[in-house]
């Protein structure tokens, strides 16, 4: 009898995060082919510890459904243009707003927060507070029931 499938825990969902992050960095910046790059990714880095399936999912449908996810942050950007953020706040805003439109699994709080850290560690000084705050307003536009209900 095979083994029941196990949950994913939040580090493998947050390391998942993280390459999915530098990933669509590298497509942003070179256009790269998204399967070269999960292969690179896969190839070049210890996936023991890191939920897979998550990594793939996000990878590839941001992408996918960017004009959807980008209408969830880009009317919270303060009067800022895409052509405007960083390649590291871009993708960080493209992945959260991801989330947060298709993942309704995912509270919101741990979309915003996962954003803040990844933007605290590979972001400009002052982004993680910029991303917070996009993040936070988008959520009460795809998810004010849940905002609501806490």
């Amino acid at each position: 009898m095979p083994e029941p499938t196990k949950a994913p825990t939040p580090a493998a969902r947050r390391k998942a995060r993280h390459y999915a992050m530098q990933g669509l960095y590298q497509w942003q910046m070179a256009g790269a082919n998204l399967g070269a790059i999960e292969a690179e990714f896969r190839t070049d880095n210890d996936m023991t510890h890191v939920d897979v399936d998550y990594f793939h999912e996000l990878l590839h449908a941001v992408p996918q459904y960017l004009s959807e996810v980008e209408s969830v942050f880009v009317p919270h950007l303060q009067g800022r243009s895409l052509e405007e953020l960083d390649p590291v706040t871009l993708a960080l805003l493209r992945l959260g707003s991801y989330e947060l439109k298709y993942r309704v699994d995912v509270p919101y709080k741990v979309v915003i927060n996962e954003a803040v850290s990844l933007a605290k560690k590979f972001g400009a000084a002052e982004s993680h507070k910029f991303i917070n705050g996009v993040l936070d307003h988008a959520a009460n536009d795809v998810r004010a029931i849940e905002k609501s209900a806490r």
